[in-house]
């Protein structure tokens, strides 16, 4: 049963939805266009700030409240939850890992909209493989100098902070002790070479970084620390696994609710399709798939909440409701025939979107080799 507070928070978003983003969903989605207005409201909402914690000026809310706002969202708009979930897993690792002078200076200009921007993980030749990274950052005096390029970052082009991940010893074994994440904000040296055009996802922006010869202060660097970014950077990916497994839901729900109007609506032999067998047997599996992706996803929340690991059960939720929202995206264009091909209905967007998430956070290959260390490490002979 949700909190009166969690209800509330619940009922505005979705008036907000109806209201102002459902109405303007395909304009921008078909001209790939930044949502400022949308983004505007959502930093009225507080929403950069959603999990932050409320002495630095969020909302504090817990990751179960957190990932019903996403799915609600993701219902109208997977896009939006981008925009905002880089953005805290990057606040995620301030609040962690870093040092109370980092948490004061930082927190309230997130949790406000002010500094808005995400995780700079991923290289050219570098995605799951994080140790492979090759972005260097090297002291001198007060200061660090980073060299590098990072790919597919969102928000890149309309963020200005990231939490950058870097080596700082080349010569560390294992490889991970040579890593370290920074908060980078962007100024001279930190530059985007370019937007990434992508099939799906429209509305936020992934981009190209360049580092060349950029500078940031020692006192930057998350934990102040060196050789503990990988570990900082996996804690935020057990959130950023939560957001994408909710996306997954709320747009596997959207299909299977398309599906279920249109099923109604739509007759053929005399009789609508919903009433034929062959539609009966997709409706009921769409609806499993979404009944059992969304209670993978509390139960992750709410072990994250717990204080307890979960990358388990955070792979577990994100591996199965982006499969779920793959599949049910298809089957919803099946149901819909030659309109689920058109660009007149959202069900294109489904499935286009779709199956960005089972690449995201950690390709669904990668959760289950994560799932099943986890069962055997848990589960000892």
């Amino acid at each position: 049963m949700n909190s009166p507070d969690e209800d509330q928070i619940l009922d505005a978003i979705s008036r907000w939805l109806e209201r102002d983003v459902r109405p303007q969903v395909k304009e921008l989605e078909h001209a790939d266009r930044y949502p400022e207005s949308m983004v505007a409201t959502m930093k009225e909402f507080g929403l950069f700030g959603a999990t932050i914690p409320r002495e630095y000026g969020g909302l504090g809310l817990p990751a179960g409240t957190y990932s019903k706002i996403v799915t609600r969202i993701s219902e109208v708009w997977m896009s939006l939850t981008g925009i905002f979930n880089s953005h805290l897993i990057m606040a995620s690792a301030v609040t962690r890992f870093g040092t109370e002078a980092q948490k004061e200076a930082f927190l309230p200009r997130f949790a406000s909209g002010e500094l808005r921007g995400g995780l700079a993980l991923t290289e050219p030749d570098c995605g799951t493989d994080l140790q492979a990274i090759r972005t260097r950052a090297v002291r001198d005096g007060d200061d660090y100098v980073i060299n590098g390029t990072k790919t597919w970052i969102s928000n890149g082009i309309h963020g200005s902070c990231f939490a950058l991940l870097v080596k700082t010893d080349l010569e560390a074994e294992p490889r991970h002790r040579g890593m370290s994440l920074f908060l980078a904000e962007k100024g001279p040296g930190f530059t985007v070479s370019r937007k990434l055009e992508k099939i799906g996802y429209k509305g936020i922006d992934s981009a190209e970084l360049i580092f060349d010869n950029y500078r940031v202060p020692a006192s930057s660097l998350i934990g102040e620390a060196e050789g503990r970014g990988f570990h900082h950077a996996l804690g935020g990916l057990e959130l950023g696994r939560i957001n994408v497994a909710a996306r997954g839901v709320g747009v596997a729900n959207a299909a299977l609710k398309d599906s279920v109007r249109y099923a109604q609506l739509r007759k053929t032999f005399g009789k609508p399709i919903c009433e034929h067998q062959a539609i009966q047997l997709k409706l009921g599996e769409m609806a499993t798939r979404c009944e059992a992706a969304r209670l993978l996803v509390e139960n992750a929340a709410r072990i994250y909440d717990a204080g307890e690991r979960c990358d388990m059960e955070a792979g577990m939720a994100k591996y199965f409701a982006s499969e779920a929202a793959l599949e049910n995206s298809t089957e919803a264009m099946r149901i819909h025939g030659a309109y689920g091909y058109s660009t007149e209905l959202d069900v294109e967007r489904y499935y286009r979107d779709a199956p960005l998430m089972c690449i995201g956070e950690g390709t669904n290959e990668m959760q289950r080799i994560i799932i099943a260390r986890q069962l055997v490490a848990r589960n000892p002979a």
